[in-house]
């Protein structure tokens, strides 16, 4: 593992290699100081095949975006567990574990197909309440949040699409979206609360993972850390 601060890399290859992570390419186009504080928060972190990127049980404040390589996602110990999904470079992952305020709930390793995997870490501390406007202003909080909320929409789905008849499958389609003023404190509360209920419904996917995965036909895409 190699940890590399921002500000030691040249700032055309930086903004290169975020180019592909759409929270951050949208606080760019919104807001170039608040990119500058994400930025400041945040390191670059290149793994080998077979390193330890997250370990289930481990309890950390970084959130992660992958930007190159590949990383397999396992629900215990990879010597003895079963794999259970790829994270592919443009997605985030921690993101469950910061939600919920809990430690991680799966183990990640460096593929070894890929020569290496870099992954961007984010010290999440620096979102702080998700009231407070400083240092990360309301409007990038609704950025983030608005993208965790169609991220956890979509992996919940997918589960439902593969188990259509299980009980928690149509569960997430209950939790309202909002429909009041856009780009306000209001707002912004509302999709914190979405955000918590549907990792929330996550989380039980993922503790029935053991019995969906005996049967062998059955393939996890929407697995959360």
């Amino acid at each position: 593992m190699e940890i590399k601060l921002l500000s030691k890399l040249s700032r055309d290859y930086v903004e290169q290699l975020l180019s592909g992570i759409p929270f951050f390419k949208l606080v760019k186009q919104q807001d170039a100081w608040q990119f500058e504080l994400l930025l400041q928060s945040s390191r670059i972190v290149t793994y080998s095949p077979g390193e330890i990127v997250l370990q289930r049980g481990d309890s950390d404040h970084w959130l992660f975006f992958l930007l190159k390589g590949r990383l397999a996602v396992y629900v215990d110990d990879p010597l003895k567990g079963e794999l259970i999904n790829y994270v592919t470079p443009g997605e985030v992952f921690g993101d469950l574990a910061q939600l919920m305020g809990q430690p991680r709930t799966a183990t990640v390793l460096a593929e070894s197909s890929a020569r290496e995997s870099i992954v961007l870490a984010t010290d999440a501390s620096i979102f702080g309440d998700v009231s407070s406007s400083r240092p990360i202003t309301i409007q990038t909080k609704l950025a983030y949040y608005r993208n965790t909320v169609h991220n956890l929409r979509w992996k919940l789905e997918v589960y439902r699409s593969q188990h259509l008849q299980h009980p928690l499958a149509n569960k997430h389609r209950q939790v309202k979206l909002y429909t009041g003023v856009k780009d306000t404190l209001e707002e912004l509360k509302a999709l914190y609360e979405q955000a918590q209920a549907l990792a929330s419904l996550l989380l039980e996917w993922n503790r029935e993972f053991g019995a969906l995965s005996a049967d062998s036909s059955v393939q996890q895409d929407a697995y959360n850390l």
